[in-house]
């Protein structure tokens, strides 16, 4: 299982509610702040609700 680093490039400014506590549950809370996360299906299908919001980069390890 990968890791993922997720960054927030697009505000949350003028979302649906549901896309900003998404963004809330992945960690996100400010604009370019990234986090890492391991890449569960669970991930993945939070990153592709909010993938208009964020930039996504694989870590190879």
């Amino acid at each position: 299982m990968g890791k993922v680093i997720i960054t927030q490039v697009r505000s949350g400014i003028n979302r649906p509610k549901r896309q900003k506590a998404t963004l809330i549950a992945l960690g996100i809370k400010k604009m370019h702040q990234a986090v890492e996360h391991n890449a569960t299906p669970q991930i993945l299908g939070m990153i592709t609700k909010v993938q208009h919001l964020v930039e996504v980069k694989e870590i190879k390890e």
